[in-house]
């Protein structure tokens, strides 16, 4: 678990460094990526998803919106909701962080073969299925 820990946060500091000369955090990158892949999701659509406090996620957001990261459009059948999604320099900056990410991936698997990184992913579903089991009990 300690040898896994150390992986994810050196990717994640690696990551971190591509976005945006290095000011996106690791949440904000988490935000961009699902405003990213639910265009138009809501701020409760967010809190929901990422299980985190209410004024957390309206601090992230707000901050996103305030450097051009995320757009904000008055929701059409419901004028009390609003609707996120990526600005156009949003979406550049997320491109960019998801391409050096795949290029990260690329590099953490170089010299692997691709049973091996089969047997990998494998592993490591069972692990992800235990801890997932041990929560619902």
């Amino acid at each position: 678990m300690e040898a896994m820990h150390a992986i994810m946060h050196l990717y994640r500091a690696l990551r971190a460094e591509a976005g945006a000369g290095g000011e996106i955090s690791h949440m904000e990158t988490k935000a961009l990526g699902y405003f990213a892949r639910h265009p138009g999701a809501t701020q409760r659509d967010l809190v929901q998803h990422s299980g985190r406090d209410k004024a957390q996620v309206t601090r992230l957001v707000q901050g996103l919106r305030d450097r051009g990261l995320l757009d904000a459009r008055q929701d059409e059948q419901d004028r009390r909701s609003t609707r996120l999604y990526l600005s156009p320099l949003g979406e550049t900056v997320f491109v960019d962080m998801h391409r050096h990410g795949q290029q990260l991936a690329g590099q953490a698997l170089a010299g692997l073969s691709e049973a091996e990184r089969g047997q990998l992913a494998g592993l490591l579903a069972r692990v992800q299925a235990n801890l997932r089991a041990q929560g619902e009990e």
